[in-house]
């Protein structure tokens, strides 16, 4: 005689919902493992929030989660909209026409690797940075830079953002591809602290001259840097004097006169490879200028290398940015520190090409 089997119930979404639930609150431990609550809390994320968990430990031994939240992950949307709404509306994005005495130079200021959101403690790392920090320093830094450039003619401003203007970029408080990151607040926080950043150096900038906005993609805020690039763009739509590049190119091009800019973040193309990437990615623009120059970012440091044409000696210059931020935790145990912090400025002349640096140290 076949076994008997009863009837198999069937539960409703709701009522599945309502056990999932249940098992989070219950959700204390796991086999007597702390570490769960430890990348919990690492994470920011409510216990009361996990509706599931997958757990396995490493060939080393460590401990890795697979962790189902709910849809809301506890998050707010009055709390995420309200500071930024309370912005504008206290701002009009109504920008009138500015007489401008005529100039023939080009004034790029390129504040890299800002890092909103990095927390390093000054007693672990003998330097404290935090959002706050890195705020007033670029505020600070492009003032300075105004301030050297004063004396020259210009023309336009080329303003360089992203390279890693946020440092995570996701809810996890990590960067793109993954690797965790001390931070300082929460990840719409930091959106909102580089919204308001941006805007007001573009201010201050476009008091000089017609101000570009070039955005370069880069590996610590691949896809928020790029939304934050375009949210920018719609805050200055009704100012005739600032114009953007926020395409997703990972490369790209600017012409001033006989001056060629190439800017990236600085994690793609190798160095050796750029000069004639240029000259393969914009042959016209190659053609019809003679001071030609890379802009990287990524490092923090300054590097500088000139390859040159055996015929005419016309250069290709790759450089380096250096960067205001300060170093974390795990640069510092690392001993990747030490380096000038700045915010840069170069001034092109129209014909001659770069004829000034400008550096503002913290």
């Amino acid at each position: 005689m076949s076994k008997q089997y009863g009837k198999r119930l069937r539960l409703t979404p709701e009522e599945e919902d309502l056990i999932k639930q249940s098992r989070a609150e219950t959700l204390d431990n796991l086999n007597n493992n702390s570490s769960l609550d430890l990348h919990l809390l690492e994470r920011g994320i409510d216990k009361k929030d996990v509706v599931s968990v997958k757990h396995w430990q490493s060939a080393s031994g460590d401990y890795r989660f697979s962790i189902v939240t709910k849809e809301d992950c506890g998050i707010d949307e009055k709390e995420i909209f309200n500071s930024i709404n309370s912005f504008i509306e206290g701002h009009s994005p109504e920008y009138k026409p500015i007489k401008r005495k005529k100039g023939n130079h080009l004034l790029v200021v390129n504040p890299a690797d800002i890092h909103i959101g990095k927390y390093a403690s000054e007693t672990e790392t003998g330097e404290s940075y935090d959002c706050e920090t890195a705020v007033m320093r670029v505020v600070e830094g492009v003032q300075g830079l105004i301030d050297k450039s004063e004396g020259f003619k210009i023309d336009r401003v080329l303003f360089c953002i992203g390279n890693d203007v946020l440092h995570i970029d996701n809810v996890y408080n990590t960067t793109t591809k993954g690797t965790h990151q001390d931070t300082d607040g929460k990840w719409w926080e930091h959106y909102e602290i580089a919204l308001m950043l941006y805007v007001k150096v573009i201010e201050m900038l476009r008091t000089i001259a017609p101000v570009d906005v070039l955005h370069s993609m880069s590996n610590h805020d691949y896809q928020s840097g790029f939304h934050l690039a375009h949210t920018l763009k719609s805050w200055f739509r009704k100012a005739d004097d600032v114009e953007f590049d926020i395409s997703v190119a990972h490369r790209k091009y600017y012409k001033y006169g006989n001056n060629l800019i190439g800017l990236e973040h600085g994690d793609g193309a190798k160095m050796d490879k750029l000069p004639l990437l240029m000259a393969q990615e914009r042959p016209t623009l190659w053609s019809e200028t003679t001071h030609r120059y890379w802009y990287l970012h990524h490092l923090h440091h300054k590097i500088k290398h000139k390859w040159l044409d055996a015929k005419d000696f016309i250069g290709v210059t790759v450089e380096y940015m250096r960067s205001p931020s300060a170093a974390d935790s795990w640069h510092s145990r690392k001993g990747f520190c030490g380096a000038p912090k700045a915010c840069e400025a170069f001034i092109h002349d129209k014909e001659s090409g770069q004829v000034a640096r400008l550096t503002h140290y913290f």
